[in-house]
Protein backbone atom coordinates (compact mmCIF):
# COMPACT_ATOMS: atom_id res chain seq x y z
CA UNK A 1 0.00 0.00 0.00
CA UNK A 2 0.91 3.41 -0.77
CA UNK A 3 0.29 6.26 1.49
CA UNK A 4 -1.46 8.96 -0.48
CA UNK A 5 -0.41 12.42 0.50
CA UNK A 6 -3.11 14.99 -0.36
CA UNK A 7 -2.68 18.09 -2.51
CA UNK A 8 -4.49 21.18 -1.88
CA UNK A 9 -5.43 21.45 -5.34
CA UNK A 10 -7.14 18.07 -4.60
CA UNK A 11 -9.40 19.44 -1.95
CA UNK A 12 -12.97 19.56 -2.09
CA UNK A 13 -15.06 21.43 0.25
CA UNK A 14 -18.40 21.26 1.50
CA UNK A 15 -20.66 23.83 3.39
CA UNK A 16 -22.32 22.41 6.90
CA UNK A 17 -24.52 24.47 9.09
CA UNK A 18 -24.71 23.95 12.84
CA UNK A 19 -27.85 25.24 15.10
CA UNK A 20 -25.96 25.76 18.67
CA UNK A 21 -29.00 26.31 20.34
CA UNK A 22 -28.99 23.93 23.98
CA UNK A 23 -25.61 22.91 22.97
CA UNK A 24 -22.79 22.64 25.39
CA UNK A 25 -19.86 24.81 23.89
CA UNK A 26 -16.80 22.56 24.64
CA UNK A 27 -18.41 19.52 22.87
CA UNK A 28 -19.80 21.93 20.00
CA UNK A 29 -16.27 23.72 19.57
CA UNK A 30 -14.12 20.54 19.63
CA UNK A 31 -16.97 19.02 16.71
CA UNK A 32 -16.64 21.82 14.47
CA UNK A 33 -12.75 21.94 14.82
CA UNK A 34 -12.87 18.53 13.81
CA UNK A 35 -14.67 19.19 10.81
CA UNK A 36 -13.00 22.53 10.57
CA UNK A 37 -9.41 20.93 10.00
CA UNK A 38 -10.70 18.05 7.77
CA UNK A 39 -9.98 15.24 10.25
CA UNK A 40 -14.03 13.57 9.36
CA UNK A 41 -12.80 13.11 5.71
CA UNK A 42 -10.79 9.45 4.85
CA UNK A 43 -7.83 11.35 2.63
CA UNK A 44 -6.88 13.73 5.88
CA UNK A 45 -3.61 15.17 5.65
CA UNK A 46 -2.33 17.09 8.56
CA UNK A 47 -0.14 19.79 6.57
CA UNK A 48 -3.42 20.49 4.31
CA UNK A 49 -6.27 22.53 4.80
CA UNK A 50 -8.91 19.69 3.81
CA UNK A 51 -11.11 20.86 5.85
CA UNK A 52 -14.93 22.11 5.00
CA UNK A 53 -16.75 25.32 5.88
CA UNK A 54 -18.51 25.47 9.41
CA UNK A 55 -21.50 27.87 9.76
CA UNK A 56 -23.09 28.44 13.28
CA UNK A 57 -26.20 30.10 13.95
CA UNK A 58 -28.21 31.23 17.23
CA UNK A 59 -24.78 31.72 18.96
CA UNK A 60 -26.57 33.36 21.54
CA UNK A 61 -28.19 30.16 22.81
CA UNK A 62 -25.32 27.67 23.72
CA UNK A 63 -24.70 26.46 27.01
CA UNK A 64 -22.37 25.98 29.37
CA UNK A 65 -21.82 23.70 32.29
CA UNK A 66 -21.14 23.97 36.24
CA UNK A 67 -20.22 28.12 37.10
CA UNK A 68 -18.62 29.24 34.08
CA UNK A 69 -20.62 31.72 33.21
CA UNK A 70 -19.69 33.46 36.22
CA UNK A 71 -16.40 32.23 36.52
CA UNK A 72 -15.11 32.27 33.43
CA UNK A 73 -13.12 35.17 32.31
CA UNK A 74 -11.82 35.85 29.08
CA UNK A 75 -8.59 38.61 28.63
CA UNK A 76 -7.28 40.58 26.54
CA UNK A 77 -4.45 43.43 26.64
CA UNK A 78 -4.25 46.74 24.72
CA UNK A 79 -0.49 46.97 24.93
CA UNK A 80 0.08 49.56 27.16
CA UNK A 81 1.15 48.72 30.88
CA UNK A 82 -2.14 48.24 33.18
CA UNK A 83 -4.25 47.39 29.58
CA UNK A 84 -5.19 44.38 31.08
CA UNK A 85 -8.98 43.82 30.38
CA UNK A 86 -11.03 40.73 32.29
CA UNK A 87 -14.46 40.34 30.70
CA UNK A 88 -16.24 37.52 32.56
CA UNK A 89 -18.38 34.89 29.99
CA UNK A 90 -22.12 36.49 31.34
CA UNK A 91 -21.08 39.75 30.16
CA UNK A 92 -18.56 38.48 26.47
CA UNK A 93 -22.73 36.23 25.94
CA UNK A 94 -24.60 39.50 26.29
CA UNK A 95 -22.32 42.08 23.81
CA UNK A 96 -20.74 39.30 21.50
CA UNK A 97 -22.02 35.80 21.72
CA UNK A 98 -20.67 35.03 18.33
CA UNK A 99 -16.79 35.92 19.50
CA UNK A 100 -17.14 32.95 22.01
CA UNK A 101 -18.06 29.89 20.25
CA UNK A 102 -14.95 31.54 18.12
CA UNK A 103 -12.70 31.46 20.57
CA UNK A 104 -13.22 28.38 21.97
CA UNK A 105 -12.73 27.07 18.42
CA UNK A 106 -9.96 29.23 17.55
CA UNK A 107 -8.24 27.45 21.10
CA UNK A 108 -8.59 23.67 20.08
CA UNK A 109 -6.90 24.28 15.60
CA UNK A 110 -2.99 24.30 15.41
CA UNK A 111 -1.57 28.05 16.46
CA UNK A 112 -0.06 28.42 13.08
CA UNK A 113 -0.33 29.60 9.82
CA UNK A 114 -2.68 26.72 9.22
CA UNK A 115 -4.71 27.20 11.78
CA UNK A 116 -5.52 30.44 10.75
CA UNK A 117 -6.29 29.34 7.17
CA UNK A 118 -8.68 26.96 8.92
CA UNK A 119 -10.19 29.44 10.80
CA UNK A 120 -11.49 31.75 8.42
CA UNK A 121 -14.19 29.07 6.84
CA UNK A 122 -15.79 29.76 10.36
CA UNK A 123 -18.59 31.65 9.95
CA UNK A 124 -20.70 32.54 13.73
CA UNK A 125 -23.91 34.09 13.63
CA UNK A 126 -25.90 35.35 16.47
CA UNK A 127 -29.18 34.96 15.58
CA UNK A 128 -30.87 31.83 13.13
CA UNK A 129 -30.03 34.31 9.94
CA UNK A 130 -27.24 33.37 7.96
CA UNK A 131 -26.12 35.05 4.25
CA UNK A 132 -24.42 31.69 2.83
CA UNK A 133 -27.95 30.51 1.45
CA UNK A 134 -26.21 30.76 -1.89
CA UNK A 135 -23.34 27.97 -1.10
CA UNK A 136 -26.02 25.51 -0.41
CA UNK A 137 -25.02 24.09 3.65
CA UNK A 138 -26.05 20.91 4.72
CA UNK A 139 -27.40 20.56 8.34
CA UNK A 140 -25.00 19.03 10.65
CA UNK A 141 -26.26 17.34 13.91
CA UNK A 142 -23.61 17.66 17.39
CA UNK A 143 -25.20 15.83 20.03
CA UNK A 144 -24.38 17.68 23.73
Amino acid sequence: MRTVSLRKEDVERKWWIVDASGKTLGRLASRIAHILRGKHKPNFTPHVDNGDFVIVVNAEKIKVTGKKMEQKIYYRHSGYPGGLKEIPLWRMMEKHPERVIYLAVKGMLPKNRLGRKMLKKLKVYRGPEHPHQAQKPERLEIGG
